[in-house]
């Protein structure tokens, strides 16, 4: 059974960065794409970024383009994600997830899922 552990978030001003980890147990990455999402009280979940089983192919959402960076190290079995230059409306819980498959999509099902960490944009 897979499973996946975030870390990193917290509280940071306007403009800040934050680097958000998702550790993986149970399984090796290799042959799992990888998901960030992201819901903030009272909105639905919303897919952040995605990398491929190889780590060759991301995406990104439109509102995070230019600042968010994922990365993925199968050798040690976890994904990053790099959030620069963050603004209020980052704020929410942070979650990865995993989906046993070449390619990544925002939008599709994924069936192993992280706590979440909660990142806080705020002055």
């Amino acid at each position: 059974q897979l499973q996946l552990v975030e870390s990193g978030g917290g509280l940071v001003q306007p403009g800040g960065s934050l680097r958000l980890s998702c550790a993986a147990s149970g399984r090796t990455l290799d042959y799992y794409a990888i998901g960030w999402f992201r819901q903030a009280p009272g909105k639905e979940r919303e897919g952040v970024s995605c990398i491929s089983s190889s780590g060759a192919s991301r995406s990104y959402a439109d509102s995070v383009k230019g600042r968010f960076t994922i990365s993925k190290d199968n050798a040690k079995n976890t994904v990053v994600l790099q959030m620069n230059s963050l603004k209020p409306e980052d704020t929410a819980n942070y979650y990865c997830a995993a989906v046993a498959r070449i390619y990544c999509l925002l939008t599709a099902e994924y069936d192993y899922w992280g706590q979440g960490t909660q990142v806080t944009v705020s002055s």
